[in-house]
């Protein structure tokens, strides 16, 4: 444990440390651990800590203490919310947070996924990139279904490990998963209308960054999704469900329109025009507009007299 001028670094590197500080039972396999929020000892936090866990978590909580703490919106999480972390994630606890007096922690070390199709599976659950003001929040009936698995994984976990231990775990571990997956896109649907507002900020985002003729760099997902306090993925799918289209893509289809405006309206060479859009060789130019237009930048031109 270090600690800075006012934050505290904690970091868990292994199940049985986390157990450790969890004031809970030595874990029963090295690699997993699962907990019933219910069973651990209820501890307050007295000072800022920057934890980073080197694990996989899914947490379950209901009944938290920092409904406040999620976000724009406020919740009601006496029902069951959702969050994920992926290993050396960093998370900011703040003096007087509790845990959840009810729900589920697990905890999975990378390397109890090695030699299964999950250890590289999970890398795409984009979920596990987002930040905690985009937590899943679940209907009762959802919250239910979630439930069952949890104890499937418990039931599991506590019995003596023998050759197919492992095998269930991980087939339990995927089929939390798929709900998931399943859940967050009822989510993202359910709040279309809210998207809507989302793509005309990105836009105008956009329209801002290009306007401002100090920017001289191509604009980032994450620059964008850092104007919206949201992480980069959880922007991205969301634009996704709405669009189609990805941020990335939303970001190369404002590039095009810039530079058909200044092929069209000005008689900056194509470097030129290059640069000002932030792309540090023309070549990079040239590529992505071909990609888009099926024609080359000077051939756009051209076709325009």
């Amino acid at each position: 444990m270090m600690k800075s001028k006012d934050t505290l670094l904690l970091e868990i590197k292994s199940i049985a440390k986390q157990h450790e500080l969890l004031r809970a039972e030595k874990p029963v396999h090295p690699l997993i651990s699962l907990h019933r929020f219910a069973d651990i000892p209820q501890m307050e936090i007295q000072e800022r800590t920057k934890l980073i866990s080197y694990f996989y978590q899914i947490v379950l909580k209901r009944e938290c203490p920092c409904k406040l703490k999620y976000g724009q919106s406020n919740y009601d999480f006496d029902e069951g919310v959702m969050s994920f972390f992926s290993p050396k994630q960093i998370s900011i606890i703040e003096p007087g947070d509790m845990f959840p007096s009810a729900g589920w922690l697990l905890s999975i070390h990378p390397d109890f996924l090695n030699s299964y199709p999950l250890a590289q599976k999970i890398k795409t659950y984009g979920f596990f990139e987002y930040t905690m003001n985009e937590a899943l929040i679940m209907s009762k009936e959802e919250e239910n279904t979630i439930d069952v698995i949890f104890k499937s994984i418990e039931k599991e976990y506590c019995l003596p490990i023998d050759n197919f231990s492992q095998d269930v775990l991980i087939a339990n571990i995927e089929l939390l998963l798929t709900h998931c997956t399943r859940y967050y896109n009822r989510q993202m649907i359910s709040r279309k209308p809210v998207n809507q507002t989302l793509l005309i900020k990105v836009e105008a985002i956009l329209n801002t960054y290009f306007q401002n003729s100090e920017n001289n760099r191509l604009p980032s997902a994450e620059f964008i999704s850092s104007q919206l306090n949201l992480s980069a993925k959880y922007l991205s799918d969301c634009l996704k469900q709405l669009t189609g289209h990805g941020i990335q893509q939303h970001i190369h289809e404002k590039l095009i329109e810039k530079a058909k405006e200044q092929l069209g309206n000005t008689d900056f060479t194509v470097a030129e025009i290059a640069y000002n859009l932030g792309f540090g060789y023309p070549q990079s130019f040239n590529k992505l507009f071909k990609s888009k237009t099926n024609i080359s930048p000077l051939a756009y031109r051209k076709s325009l007299n």
